[in-house]
Parts: C-alpha cells; structure tokens; sequence
C-alpha cells in the first residue's frame, strides 16, 4: 500500500528494530511521528505491551484512513490506536511531559530538530528516541554531501551525541536509525 502512494515505508530490519526496542522497553505509551501508511506503527504495537497504546500523528488525512484499516487487519482493536491528524509540531506541545516510553520520527528532515527537543520532554526518563533515516539516504558519510536534509541530519547525529541527556547509537538498519535513551 506505501509503495502505491508513493510513501517510503521502514525495512523489515528496522522494523523489527522498532519491535524490539518497544518489548525492551516493556512499552506502553509510544509516540509515532509520521503515520504513513501504518507499516512502522504495526512492527511497534507488535513489540508493545498488550495494554499499550500508540499515538499517531499525520498530516495526511488519506495516510491515517489507510493506516486505521492496516491496524485492524493485523488484529489490533481500535483502543490501541490514538490517530493524531495535524502537524508534529503543533501537536506535539499538547501531549504530556514526561509520559511517554518510546518516540519514533519518521518525519520530514526539516522537523527532527523540533521533535528531538520535544521527546526530551515527553519522554520519561529511559524512554527511547528512535529517528529514522540517519543514513541521510546514504549520503551521511560524504562530507561533500551539503543539501539540507543531509546537514540536518549530521546536525541532529551531532546534537544528541553531544547531548548530556542521552545514550546514543546509531542502528545501521533500513534508513539508519537514531537511537537514544533519555537519561
């Protein structure tokens, strides 16, 4: 269905990473940033616990529509999902602080900044960052690579690693991901 709409979804790699991270975790709140077409939002709920809920935040009317009828075909009853329509960054300062054990950004480059300062806050402390796409579509290690996208996210590597409020790595699966635990 994501190939259809042209939409990028997460690798079966990185969405096992995303599994396990959540049943690491023992997750029950988590925070997806870019619905999609539900595909990373499945691979969480799957390593969530079975009380858990995922909250879901889309721009895309269309993109959540598809991804409510995904959940419900992979078994999930309607009360697991919280499905947001609106932008990340409007949305994002409405959810509660520190209340949150997991927040997945797939999201446009642009906005990881924004949405990494604000999983700080609504993270609790050993919640889990993940940020997808931290290969920068595989230019992340060409330093003659200088489009925005590519800058924003060495910028976003850089910031959490020298963060004092994160233990981060970078998962080398799918797009790469950015994973951090809050301290």
């Amino acid at each position: 269905m994501a190939h259809e709409l042209g939409l990028p979804c997460v690798s079966p790699g990185a969405g096992s990473v995303l599994r396990l991270l959540a049943a690491a975790g023992n997750a029950k709140a988590v925070v997806e940033i870019g619905t999609g077409t539900g595909v990373s939002g499945v691979w969480l709920l799957r390593g969530m616990r079975p009380d858990g809920v995922l909250t879901t935040i889309d721009v895309e009317h269309e993109h959540q529509r598809i991804a409510r009828r995904v959940f419900q075909e992979a078994g999930f009853a309607p009360s697991r999902t919280r499905i947001i329509s609106g932008r990340a960054l409007d949305v994002l300062p409405r959810l509660a602080d520190g209340a949150y054990d997991l927040i997945f950004v797939d999201a446009d480059t642009t906005e990881f900044a924004a949405c990494t300062e604000a999983a700080l806050r609504l993270l609790r402390p050993g919640g889990v960052l993940i940020v997808n796409g931290a290969h920068a579509g595989g230019r992340i290690s060409d330093p003659s690579a200088r489009d925005v996208d590519t800058l924003t996210v060495r910028e976003t590597v850089k910031a959490i690693r020298e963060s004092e409020d994160w233990i981060p790595a970078v998962i080398p699966s799918g797009a790469g991901l950015l994973t951090a635990v809050k301290r």
